[in-house]
């Protein structure tokens, strides 16, 4: 099974990709502000559920591969140090968009239909699934066995640490908007240097990606 380091190094990197604002998190902040924190907290909820059904999907079929070919395994790591390179250049790219995407209207739904969008957007979004799947296989051990389960594992991790960090975000938001919006320099910085964290997390897997 998992060893502690694998998911303290598994919990930071995931912390690192979560926490930084993006289009996600402003997305909350947004909801929050135009619909109430409830509102928010219940979109959150109900994506982080849907998400967890996706990571039961790449389980079951992601963790089968790699548990079952050696070849297979490698490639998912490499591919997903590659990807989080990617993500990173992209995310310091688009760092400027950011100011925009906090300022966006945001239209009020009610409880129950958040937690469904919340929900039906976390279990079909075709790049979650993508994320997941280059990103949960970094941190497992062939040699321990049960690879499937260990991304079950992974996924409740990750799950739990997104679901605390957007609803901090959602709780917070009137504070945050504020705070970015006297300088929109601010959130550009932190977007900038997420990204170039992220791109570091990437390149270290990569590194180690041919290491079981």
């Amino acid at each position: 099974m998992l060893s502690s380091d694998r998911l303290l190094a598994f919990a930071i990197t995931a912390f690192v990709v979560i926490v930084i604002p993006g289009p996600s998190v402003l997305f909350v902040v947004g909801r929050a502000l135009a619909s109430g924190r409830r509102v928010a907290v219940l979109t959150v909820v109900g994506n982080a559920l849907g998400e967890y059904l996706q990571v039961i999907a790449v389980a079951v079929g992601v963790g089968a591969l790699a548990e079952q070919s050696v070849a297979a395994f490698t490639a998912l790591k490499l591919v997903g140090g590659a990807y989080l390179v990617y993500l990173g250049v992209r995310t310091f790219r688009e760092r400027k968009s950011l100011a925009a995407a906090i300022a966006a209207p945001v239209a009020e739904r009610s409880d129950g239909r958040s937690f469904l969008q919340g929900f039906s957007v976390g279990a079909t979004n075709p790049k979650t699934v993508v994320f997941l799947a280059a990103i949960l296989p970094q941190f497992v051990s062939r040699a321990g066995g049960h690879v499937p389960v260990q991304i079950l594992l992974l996924g409740l991790v990750f799950a739990a640490i997104a679901l605390v960090s957007d609803t901090m975000w959602a709780l917070a938001a009137g504070g945050f908007r504020t705070w970015f919006g006297r300088s929109p320099r601010r959130l550009e910085l932190i977007g900038g240097a997420g990204g170039l964290a992220i791109v570091a997390v990437g390149a270290g897997l990569l590194v180690s990606g041919r290491k079981d």
